[in-house]
């Protein structure tokens, strides 16, 4: 009778087993099966961001190329351009700051496209450092902004102006800088030709005249230059202050916005770039 009890446990036992055996193999079946769809969907994702990086950088790569070709035709241009840049400092600041803008992008498309396409964590990594490094600087240059807000008033620009102006042919920075400014925006002083008082490093300079030669409005070449610094001619009335404000004012919010977009590309880009390194085995 033991022997009996013994061998009907043992076959109920193994017809247990036996039944339960189908349903853990089909559990492990579907947990295999949603682990390989999972793969495939990470795979699909993966492929997503490789070709949206390689054409995104692609498009920046060809915009730095055109930038770095304009830069280097202003500066290697035999038909005299380059003298016009070179004796107007807002030209030769802009024409540099080109080249160097279209050096960046045309570096960062390389290696967000090459990193991309070749599936390379060495180029990626690269891109993503800088990506970084120019969101960090842009952050900088905004705290710095913020922070030294008050240089940018009014009466800051007037005082440096009357310590510093020299005059007309004066080849000093600062002068310069003023003369394309007085020039470009059709304005005379920060304020008005007032600035240019008897307590001006520019009356200083030059006694007999009461304004620079930037200042006058010459319409036609009958109208004596000498006759406008001694304040005879009509001279430009604006201030350089209220003009550049002015001017800038009808682009503040179209410049607020592309600065926007341009910050919320880079996170995008970064985000991607280490999401196409982290999937790359």
């Amino acid at each position: 009778m033991i022997t009996g009890a013994a061998s009907h446990s043992l076959s109920y036992t193994m017809l247990h087993y036996s039944s339960g055996a189908p349903e853990h193999n089909m559990s492990v079946n579907g947990q295999g099966e949603a682990s390989a769809r999972g793969t495939s969907m990470e795979g699909d994702c993966l492929i997503c961001i490789k070709y949206l990086m390689f054409i995104f950088n692609f498009f920046i790569f060809l915009g730095g190329s055109f930038l770095l070709g304009v830069g280097i035709w202003v500066l290697v241009d035999p038909t005299g351009f380059r003298e016009i840049v070179a004796a107007n400092p807002l030209l030769f600041t802009g024409v540099y700051t080109i080249l160097i803008l279209g050096g960046m992008l045309f570096l960062l498309g390389f290696l967000g496209c090459c990193g991309a396409i070749r599936e390379n964590k060495c180029l990626l990594l690269f891109f993503f450092m800088l990506i970084l490094i120019i969101f960090l600087a842009e952050l900088a240059v905004a705290i710095l902004a913020f922070i030294f807000r008050e240089h940018l008033t009014r009466d800051y620009f007037t005082k440096e102006l009357k310590v510093h102006y020299h005059g007309t042919n004066s080849t000093d920075v600062f002068t310069s800088t003023w003369n394309a400014i007085m020039t470009t925006f059709d304005c005379c002083g920060v304020n008005s030709a007032e600035d240019f008082d008897d307590q001006s490093l520019f009356r200083r300079l030059n006694p007999s005249r009461l304004v620079p030669e930037v200042c006058c409005q010459r319409k036609n070449l009958m109208m004596s230059k000498e006759e406008c610094l001694k304040g005879i001619m009509p001279i430009r009335i604006k201030g350089c202050y209220s003009a550049v404000v002015d001017y800038f004012e009808t682009y503040i919010y179209m410049a607020g916005a592309l600065a926007i977009v341009v910050l919320t590309v880079e996170l995008f880009a970064m985000v991607f770039a280490m999401c196409l390194f982290r999937g790359i085995q």
